[in-house]
């Protein structure tokens, strides 16, 4: 099992940016996640709990396709995405600190296939820096475009 987590505070309040990640995330996901080169819902509607998406990404050259579900989802405090076809999943915690936003990130996969497993802590490094840009790419999106920067 591979587990990475990243974390940050933003200028905003907690309102614009639940906004920015969960209602307008068809349209603003593939620019703080520029690996997507695809993003499709499955269904009709907002996000909620059910709401499913398709997704390609090119990771590093190597591109994958996969649909994911919205298992949990709670106003202003987190959405979780789980992977249908793959052994992945990902959540988005949103906690009001002030002025600021903490944003978590957090990323897993269940488990590797027998292939990957001798690589798996370069897996794990790989992940965790993606998280890290997945948190720092998002905080630079909401400030520059919302005001939230000094």
């Amino acid at each position: 099992m591979v587990k990475t987590q990243a974390q940050t505070l933003i200028r905003l309040p907690i309102t614009q940016v639940f906004t920015f990640v969960v209602d307008d995330f068809l349209v603003n996901y593939p620019r703080w996640s520029p690996e997507v080169q695809r993003l499709d819902a499955l269904c009709d509607g907002p996000i909620r709990v059910g709401w499913m998406g398709h997704q390609v990404r090119v990771d590093q050259g190597r591109r994958t396709e996969s649909r994911f579900r919205v298992t949990a989802l709670e106003p202003e405090r987190c959405v979780c995405f789980k992977g249908t076809t793959d052994p992945y999943q990902i959540e988005y915690r949103f906690e009001p600190v002030g002025e600021f936003t903490r944003v978590l990130f957090r990323f897993e996969l269940a488990r590797l296939n027998l292939a990957l497993r001798p690589f798996e802590k370069l897996i794990r490094i790989a992940a965790q820096d993606g998280a890290e840009r997945v948190i720092r790419n998002l905080k630079g999106l909401l400030e520059s475009e919302l005001g939230g920067a000094d």
